[in-house]
This record gives C-alpha cells, sequence and structure tokens, in this order.
C-alpha cells in the first residue's frame, strides 16, 4: 500500500492573517500536521500545497516536501479542499508517481497525533470503506437549537422536541476539520472527502476547536496545554 499526506496550507488567511505558520505553543502551528503525519510512518510522502514561499521553506525545514507550488485556481478563497487535492494528485501522476491512500491534513490542526492518524488509516485499511471522517457529538443536542423569528422572538427550530429528554434524542455529530484519509481511487471519481461509505472517527470536544478568531486561538492553546499537561497529547 502507498500514501500521501496533504497538508493544505495557503498563504491568505484574512480572519487571522499568516494563521497556518503563527505561532502556536512554541512553533509554527502547521508544524504539528507535518510532525505527526511523519511520525505516523504510513506516509510515503508527506507534502504541503502552498502558494506562499515562506511558508514552503518552514515546511521544507520540518521534513515536509513541497515539490510545485499550488496554481491561482486554487490559492483562492473559494477554492474546495477538494480542488486543492485534485490537483495535488494530479500533479503527482504527472511526475509518474500515484498513491492508493490519500490523507488531506489541515495546517491548524495541532491536535491531530501519529496515533490518531495510524489508528484511522488501519481502520479504514480493515473496514473497506471509502474515507473515514473525524467527527465530534455536538455538546448541545441540535434538536433544541433555538433562533430568532423576523420580528425578534425566540423560537424552537424544533418545537416537537420541547419536552422530549435529552437522553432520548438521537445524536448528531459534526465534523473536526481536522483530517480526511481516503482511497484515491473513490476521490477521483466522487470528488469528495465524505464519500458515499463514508465512516466515522469519533473524536473527544476537547481534543478538537476550530481556528477562525483570536478567542478561538486562545482556547484551543488552552486546550492543547491541559491535553499535554495530563500527557493525552
Amino acid at each position: 500500500m502507498s500514501a500521501i499526506a496533504i497538508i493544505t496550507a495557503r498563504g491568505g488567511s484574512k480572519r487571522i492573517p499568516r494563521k497556518n505558520i503563527r505561532e502556536f505553543c512554541g512553533k509554527p502551528i502547521m508544524n504539528y500536521s507535518i510532525e505527526a503525519a511523519l511520525e505516523s510512518g504510513i506516509f510515503d510522502e508527506v507534502m504541503v500545497s502552498t502558494e506562499d514561499e515562506e511558508i514552503a521553506d518552514i515546511a521544507r525545514a520540518a521534513g515536509a516536501a513541497v515539490p510545485f507550488m499550488r496554481s491561482a485556481e486554487t490559492s483562492s478563497d473559494t477554492a474546495t479542499t477538494e480542488e486543492v487535492i485534485s490537483e495535488v494528485l494530479e500533479r503527482y501522476e504527472e511526475m509518474g508517481r500515484t498513491f492508493e491512500y490519500g490523507c488531506c491534513i489541515y495546517p491548524t490542526a495541532p491536535f491531530v497525533t501519529a496515533h490518531k492518524l495510524k489508528d484511522a488509516f488501519d481502520i479504514l485499511v480493515e473496514s473497506g470503506a471509502q474515507s473515514i471522517v473525524p467527527m465530534q457529538e455536538f455538546t448541545y443536542p441540535p434538536q433544541r437549537g433555538l433562533f430568532i423569528d423576523g420580528e425578534g422572538y425566540v423560537k424552537m427550530l424544533h418545537p416537537e422536541y420541547a419536552t422530549t429528554r435529552s437522553q432520548d434524542l438521537e445524536k448528531h455529530y459534526h465534523e473536526c476539520g481536522q483530517f480526511y484519509i481516503f482511497r484515491n481511487a473513490d476521490f477521483l471519481i466522487q470528488h469528495d472527502t465524505t464519500m458515499e461509505k463514508s465512516i466515522p472517527y469519533i473524536i473527544d470536544p476537547v481534543e478538537s476547536q476550530d481556528i477562525d478568531t483570536e478567542s478561538d486561538w486562545a482556547l484551543a492553546e488552552l486546550k492543547y496545554k491541559f491535553l499535554r499537561e495530563t500527557g493525552r497529547i
């Protein structure tokens, strides 16, 4: 089996400038993703897809490959993760290299570890599924969600669940935005990381954090320090 890890780290980040290489608990945040991929020992190639020379230099110093720069089309604000992955796989094929499995790791995912990647990869291979998607349970039942109507009044999204006990409600999940592992042949047909036959990899909420604002960043660092101090990462 051959596998490639693709770390998607473009230079343009508006909400947190230079987010992908900003220092997080002592080193560029992207380095956590690179190190986890390298330490897992499951990838024939660990590469960073970027259009930014500074990011490319930091990636190479951390041990990742940057064999080519990302195109202008996949560096825009509207480019999707799937478009970036497709471009990378196509460029490698032009170079005469193909891989059976792919893993997309986001550059702002310091909670990804070598153990998680290897565990998820093994589950995917043994299951025969098309991809594996890290997910976490909503910490509050979305069936009890509220909204504000056009007149400013609070309404329930699903009033039929107003008196249902929380433990009796079906569990719902959301993606963690950390990584995806997939069979490349299936990805190149469906062009999606969540495919027809995707299976979950459940993540503890304390080991996950979207990082889109300064508050998110501060919370992620607090979580990371807690996990490090308790030996969980």
